[in-house]
């Protein structure tokens, strides 16, 4: 018998607060049909993971809405390493990590720490009369954008071309899109595109240290190398998840901590337990909460089938606060020693920047918990009002 749920994942109370809605939803089945979504739904870690790295179910890009040309927004997908599977996802997999084993992550540490410590210098200006800061606008957002700058190599005066296209194209992942979001989100992919085939063509002439120039100059043991189209493609896959994934971690983490005062207190008196804590953030309020995929074949998930065509989606929300796995999955742990957490996904398509978001975060938070030791809300942040991509639109704080 088909168990089946409800969860209203528009509403504003599961957007304010979903993990109990999903922990009720947990108690009835693992998984569950979705009539509203027209797809399976699952609760548990064991089924997310499971839908993570089935290779019978697959990320296959298909357009909403096919009646709406949206040719530079279908493009920045189609050719996503993220919306392909193999043979072609095995051959974008290897020649963009081949590109990012060329000591990009390392390259960027010392400037990372350099980006987020001006970033907190500008916080410290904003807030050192006692002024509530909002530590989105001013810290969380510009210090992702300004590390994927840095890594795609473009000139500081275009870094603020980057946000704004960002923050559009992603509104498509919702499941509730206005007509305008939508003519937004074409428009932000047509610029974006149009800006990288530029960059693309100063980078073939002349070659920097830069990602581009790497996307360009690598091939395959067969001789491969990325289209045109898939370089673009990577460039903006990186903007795009870097960039939120990013955001949204600090802003529901720091949060967490400052709701928290003996943990936080506990992450500043010992240095060692930044890096847990940075883990525990993604787990804990997850910025990625719903990963669909499409059944190629007959899939079984937990007691389940999903037919050939029917799509699942893995909730890693649910997923990492599963209490079968996560010892009091509610609670907050900055020293939690084990925590396999989905936040980076699994299988295939475990986040090829996973080593750089980790670095950029610990970057973050280490800056924060350093130059502030007063930290505290202003007041409670005001929440997003979208479900997939989870995080706060505004954090107040202030500093003494």
């Amino acid at each position: 018998m088909t168990t089946s749920t409800d969860l209203d994942f528009t509403s504003v109370d599961v957007i304010a607060d979903p993990y109990p809605y999903f922990a009720e939803a947990r108690s009835v089945a693992p998984v569950q049909w979705h009539e509203t979504l027209g797809m399976w739904v699952t609760f548990d870690h064991a089924a997310a993971s499971a839908v993570l790295r089935a290779r019978t179910l697959g990320r296959i890009w298909s357009p909403r809405w096919p009646e709406v040309p949206m040719p530079d927004f279908e493009l920045i997908h189609r050719n996503s390493l993220l919306e392909n599977e193999p043979p072609t996802h095995t051959r974008l997999r290897r020649l963009v990590a081949g590109a990012f084993g060329r000591g990009h992550v390392e390259r960027l540490r010392p400037r990372i720490d350099e980006l987020a410590a001006a970033l907190a210098d500008e916080v410290a200006e904003a807030g050192a009369d006692g002024t509530p800061v909002d530590l989105i606008s001013r810290y969380a957002e510009p210090l992702p954008v300004q590390v994927i700058a840095e890594l795609l190599g473009l000139p500081r005066a275009d870094w603020g071309l980057l946000r704004p296209w960002s923050n559009a194209i992603v509104k498509m992942y919702e499941y509730d899109v206005s007509v305008e979001q939508r003519a937004a989100a074409e428009q932000a992919s047509a610029d974006f595109v149009g800006y990288l085939r530029g960059l693309v063509v100063t980078r073939r002439r002349d070659p920097g240290p830069d990602l581009i120039s790497s996307l360009i100059a690598e091939t395959d043991g067969d001789g491969a190398r990325l289209t045109e189209d898939e370089l673009i493609t990577t460039c903006t896959l990186l903007l795009n998840a870097g960039h939120e994934a990013t955001v949204n971690v600090v802003g529901n983490g720091v949060t967490a901590l400052l709701n928290r005062p003996a943990t936080l207190r506990q992450v500043r008196a010992n240095a060692e337990l930044v890096d847990s804590c940075v883990e525990e953030m993604i787990r804990f309020d997850s910025p990625l909460q719903l990963f669909e995929r499409t059944a190629t074949a007959d899939t079984t998930i937990g007691e389940v089938t999903v037919a050939a065509g029917e799509k699942i989606a893995a909730l890693l929300g649910a997923a990492n606060r599963d209490p079968a796995v996560f010892d009091a999955p509610d609670e907050f742990q900055a020293g939690r020693e084990r925590n396999p957490h989905l936040g980076f996904g699994a299988g295939i398509h475990f986040c090829v920047g996973a080593p750089l978001a980790r670095l950029e975060l610990h970057s973050s938070l280490q800056t924060l918990l350093q130059r502030f030791p007063a930290l505290a809300l202003a007041q409670q942040p005001r929440q997003r009002s979208e479900f997939v991509l989870r995080g706060v639109q505004s954090l107040p704080v202030t500093l003494h």
